[in-house]
């Protein structure tokens, strides 16, 4: 008898000890985002012939289960297989090139059994672990190895930029950023990483303070970013381990001029048209309120409709009427401020606060760095597309092609997401045993 009353107990943690360590909060919590998504979506979808909304809840099922079964995996595994990960990653991306579907002037996805996958979005995983293998043999507290890590990425960027894919470009850089700062990269080599890019914008568009003026043909001249480029000449020279040689300084300062010159060619002659319509009707929406600048003025009407309390589920007269496009991907934000309103989206806001929280807490709690390093890989690419995302749709920044993560419908980004929490979650569930008392 005493033997039968203890079986139950036996089977539980038999299940169970596979997933003692997990954070079950952060799984709990992405899960319900991805639940609040799907009903978003069927909102901006219940007057259409559509079941994307179904969709979505069917791949974030299939996530997570695929984030348990990574949970109880060792995650060390990965580093002996980083530079397959890393090789597999490049080749799907070629593959998108020569053999890939395009659609919105753009070839990024690849058509499997009558499914579109975008490998952009599985190649952000990829580069987190090459990046956390690399890293936590060699900090980035030298420069050779932030210049190698930089030489990793820079093959799958200048691919995904090629296809071309800005916006996933730029995710690639917050990955980049986040884990070469947390792998003991001095602050200062980070603000020159990205100072020729800030130089690129200067140059290229017109500010109040900062009138382009055109020398010589291509050649451009603008005072605000002579001013950004010196100042960046002093900053190489306080932060470079050249300051005897004296070239640090030059070599900012020209390393910025030549960005903010070559952003004035890649505005004129490489950026498509419909992107550097994004980028202007970020400034001022009503340029062309029927073309590009229409989602962007759209969006801030439906979330500002929506007030306080907002009107309701599926009773919000600009999603119910299709006024918003593509508000159920990259626009979904807007929905849930038009029928939540302001005290809906601070809901949403904290929820993604607390998941970030979460997984900061297990990058600080990891038994080593490469652990660390995955987990904050993870979250650079969570809090990136959160701020372009939802500042997109409020008018705080350009209207770009990246989702809300668990919400907007997007079946290659939503595995990608849930692929990514299994493997923080398994940098959890291998931490040192806790003890509780």
């Amino acid at each position: 008898m005493l033997l039968k009353r203890s079986l139950p107990k036996v089977r539980w943690q038999y299940w169970v000890k596979h997933w003692q360590q997990i954070d079950w909060l952060l799984f709990c919590l992405v899960v319900a985002a991805s639940m609040f998504g799907g009903l978003m979506i069927l909102s901006t979808e219940l007057n259409q012939p559509v079941t994307d909304w179904w969709w979505h809840w069917l791949v974030a099922g299939i996530g997570s289960i695929i984030a348990l079964f990574l949970a109880r995996c060792h995650y060390e595994n990965l580093i002996q297989w980083h530079w397959i990960t890393y090789a597999l990653t490049n080749f799907s991306l070629i593959v998108v090139m020569v053999a890939g579907t395009s659609a919105k002037g753009a070839q990024r996805w690849i058509s499997i059994a009558g499914f579109n996958v975008q490998p952009s979005e599985f190649a952000k995983i990829g580069v987190i672990i090459t990046l956390a293998a690399l890293l936590h043999r060699r900090t980035a507290s030298t420069l050779e190895n932030v210049f190698r890590a930089l030489a990793i990425t820079a093959v799958p960027w200048g691919l995904i930029f090629l296809q071309p894919d800005l916006a996933t470009s730029l995710v690639f850089a917050s990955i980049v950023l986040g884990m070469l700062y947390w792998a003991n990269a001095n602050p200062g080599w980070l603000i020159l990483m990205i100072s020729p890019v800030v130089s690129a914008i200067l140059f290229s568009i017109s500010w109040p303070l900062s009138e382009p003026i055109v020398l010589i043909k291509e050649l451009t001249f603008s005072p605000l970013g002579v001013f950004w480029a010196g100042a960046m000449g002093i900053l190489g020279w306080q932060t470079l381990p050249w300051r005897k040689f004296k070239i640090n300084a030059i070599a900012s300062f020209s390393l910025n001029m030549l960005g903010g010159e070559l952003g004035v060619f890649a505005w004129n002659h490489v950026l498509k048209e419909y992107q550097k319509d994004r980028l202007s009707v970020f400034i001022n929406p009503e340029h062309d309120p029927l073309g590009a600048g229409y989602h962007l003025i759209q969006s801030r009407i439906a979330i500002g409709a929506g007030e306080i309390w907002g009107w309701g589920l599926f009773k919000g007269p600009m999603t119910q009427l299709n006024f918003v496009p593509e508000q159920h991907t990259d626009f979904i934000f807007s929905a849930v401020g038009e029928e939540f309103g302001f005290i809906g989206c601070l809901i949403v806001l904290f929820v993604f606060c607390l998941i970030c929280f979460r997984i900061l807490h297990i990058a600080k709690t990891a038994k080593d760095n490469f652990g660390s390093l995955l987990a904050i890989g993870v979250l650079s690419m969570i809090i990136f597309q959160l701020i372009v995302n939802v500042g997109m749709t409020v008018g705080l920044a350009p209207v770009a092609g990246i989702p809300l993560p668990w919400m907007s419908y997007g079946r290659s980004a939503m595995l990608t997401n849930f692929i990514a929490l299994g493997i923080v979650e398994s940098v959890a569930n291998f931490r040192q045993r806790q003890k509780y008392y």
